[in-house]
């Protein structure tokens, strides 16, 4: 396992929170982080041919849109702060992604904040964090 912590980011002044807590340990540990973007998406197995096209190019738009808007200046941000950063962009489950991420990177352990931009779903659902706490193969960190 490597010295690495993957942080769930949003957006969100939660997650910025996060983050920021995320980098500080990281210098202490010596530790290299990836930022990790999860845009949520759901399955429909109804839809026509063209629908699932014209759904996977907007999948691709909003791929692009999320790297040029949220994680490059993330990145360019924390160019001064001696961790080095990378980052991690994936559509699914957030709690399961976040898992899978943890797995590929080799992650020692995750950090999210305790609220985000999940909403009523995380009131009728459950919590992103909460469920990570539960499923997650490495430790979990959750922030106020």
């Amino acid at each position: 396992m490597s010295n690495k912590i993957v942080v769930g980011y949003d957006g969100s002044d939660s997650s910025k929170a996060t983050l920021d807590f995320a980098v500080e340990l990281a210098k202490s540990q010596g530790a290299a982080i990836v930022v990790a973007h999860v845009l949520e998406w759901s399955p429909y197995s109804f839809l026509t041919p063209n629908e699932l096209e014209e759904r996977h190019k907007r999948r691709g738009e909003e791929l692009e849109r999320a790297e040029k808007a949220v994680l490059a200046p993330l990145v360019k941000g924390l160019s001064d702060s001696g961790v080095e950063v990378t980052t991690a962009l994936k559509y699914g489950g957030i709690a399961d992604t976040l898992c899978d991420i943890v797995k590929a990177e080799g992650a020692s352990q995750v950090i999210v904040g305790r609220t985000g931009n999940s909403g009523l779903s995380s009131r009728i659902f459950g919590s992103v964090a909460g469920t990570l706490a539960q499923i997650s193969p490495v430790p979990v960190t959750i922030v106020p």
